[in-house]
């Protein structure tokens, strides 16, 4: 397979296999399986970071602190667009309001975001994560532009994370009146987002491949920053021992499948 042929299928198929997931998840409306897929989400994409990414774009920078200039820079800049996000959304109700803590909607992201989004509509929903789709497949490209094997790490650490996040899309256009059809079908329209993200990045990349090891940064800032500012400060939420545990080997077993898939890629 030629590389285009891997960015788009990986952005097609990714798209497709992750939406599916999400609406059988939100369509049974199984909250207790969602800090689950959430506890896995962080460990592949921890693992995808800094066992995939990182070390490649080192291995094929000049100078390695350049690296983490394009790491911080990506961190800044996804702390500005998400801040951009909850201002945009400032007349949802506020953090110290009461919310269901048994709502699946509500284990996703309870560190504020789905307070947000109970008030936002079903259109501005989708243009949101049409918009994260189109970012990802760009993100696709130019790892796979590195390296083969590097794209799908990268495009199962995406998967990964887009099936909790797509649950919560769903959720929301369930609860603002959308039909499960209605829902599964605007859903897979915006997947495509990632397939037409992934095109254009290769067209970009391809000719400027020089700037591959620094958006490498950028692609393993986006890993990180998901992880570590939007779904570790939920799972905080349960500290019994048992849901500890619980988290710590799932997100092992996020760490172990991106590890296993680079060692069945070598």
């Amino acid at each position: 397979m030629t590389v285009l042929a891997w960015i788009l299928a990986s952005s097609l198929l990714g798209g497709v296999l992750s939406i599916s997931a999400a609406a059988v998840m939100a369509f049974r409306a199984r909250s207790s399986a969602v800090p689950m897929l959430v506890s896995y989400s962080v460990g592949a994409l921890l693992g995808a970071a800094f066992l995939g990414v990182l070390p490649h774009a080192m291995e094929n920078m000049a100078q390695p602190a350049q690296l983490g200039i394009s790491v911080l820079t990506g961190l800044l800049v996804f702390f500005v667009l998400e801040k951009l996000v909850l201002w945009r959304h400032h007349h949802a109700p506020q953090w110290g309001e009461q919310t269901d803590k048994d709502d699946p909607i509500h284990l996703l992201h309870p560190h504020g975001h789905e307070e947000h989004a109970h008030g936002r509509s079903g259109t501005l929903i989708m243009v949101g994560d049409t918009v994260h789709n189109f970012v990802d497949g760009i993100l696709i490209a130019a790892a796979f532009l590195a390296d083969v094997r590097l794209g799908i790490v990268t495009a199962l650490a995406i998967m990964a994370h887009e099936i909790p996040s797509e649950v919560s899309d769903f959720l929301i256009l369930l609860h603002s009146g959308y039909s499960r059809r209605r829902a599964l079908l605007i859903n897979l329209l915006s997947s495509m987002a990632m397939v037409a993200g992934g095109l254009l990045g290769y067209l970009a990349l391809a000719g400027v491949r020089t700037w591959i090891p620094s958006l490498l940064g950028f692609v393993a800032a986006s890993m990180i920053y998901v992880a570590v500012a939007d779904l570790i400060p939920g799972l905080h939420r349960r500290v019994d021992l048992r849901a500890t545990v619980q988290q710590v080997l799932l997100i092992g077993l996020g760490i172990g499948t991106i590890w296993l898939v680079r060692q069945l890629g070598h």
